[in-house]
């Protein structure tokens, strides 16, 4: 029989044992939902949304199938949830690039350079953006405008460019728009030039996106930097001046 005072020791004993208890049942669930995401995220960016299936996922976490729709009741909210872990890695960095008081090539090639790091180390990204863009416009439009993202500033800086007569004439939006498809394309498209330039070769693809950095910048910067004008000789023409 327990007396009284040793009810005393007991009791914070009894409680310190359930805050363990709550402790592991929690860390457990955040291990769980962890090994769901880890296996989503790589079931997704090998099968596409559409290809991806709840039960292969549920295989490649390690656990069964109604464990799995306990966590996410539906494919369209784990893959939700795995492109805004993705995307929420994206918007900060191109958030301080745009809004920084940089040179205008400058930035043109630290946005270049760090957006194609992202989207190598996060191939998610495109995939939800084209699945989204196909079955949900309003959504995406809803999650993007959500993160807070701007571009105002960085087209008022193009603006200033442009009037000051450092750049050429230009649409801001247009080159903003360039800048991100030469930046996507490679990644929407990626078996296609894989077969198509790189024999199949995982290595080559990823050489040829590093090097894509300093193609892009040079290409993004050449349309918009203001040039000497140069005579343009026509094909056939002659290049001695024939005037009296």
């Amino acid at each position: 029989m327990v007396n009284i005072s040793d009810s005393f020791l007991i009791l914070p004993l009894i409680n310190h044992l359930v805050k363990i208890n709550i402790t592991m049942k929690k860390n457990k669930e955040t291990a769980t939902e962890q090994a769901i995401l880890e296996a989503a995220r790589k079931v997704f960016v090998e099968k596409g949304f559409d290809g991806a299936r709840m039960q292969e996922i549920a295989d490649e976490a390690g656990i069964n199938k109604a464990l799995l729709h306990y966590y996410y009741r539906s494919k369209e909210k784990l893959f939700e949830t795995v492109f805004l872990e993705a995307f929420i890695k994206v918007v900060p960095s191109v958030l301080v690039i745009l809004n920084s008081d940089e040179p205008l090539f400058n930035k043109i090639e630290r946005f270049v350079s760090n957006y194609l790091d992202v989207l190598a180390e996060n191939p998610i990204i495109p995939g939800f953006i084209l699945h989204e863009l196909a079955h949900n416009q309003k959504r995406i439009g809803s999650l993007i405008r959500g993160t807070g993202i701007n571009p105002q500033f960085f087209i008022a800086q193009i603006y200033r460019e442009i009037e000051a007569g450092n750049i050429k004439n230009c649409d801001p939006r247009q080159l903003i728009i360039n800048m991100l498809s030469m930046c996507i394309f490679p990644f929407v498209a990626k078996p296609i030039l894989q077969a198509v330039f790189f024999k199949n070769s995982e290595e080559e693809y990823k050489q040829f996106i590093a090097e894509r950095k300093a193609e892009v910048t040079r290409f993004i910067i050449a349309s918009i930097r203001k040039q000497q004008e140069e005579e343009i000789i026509l094909p056939g023409q002659s290049t001695q001046n024939t005037s009296k």
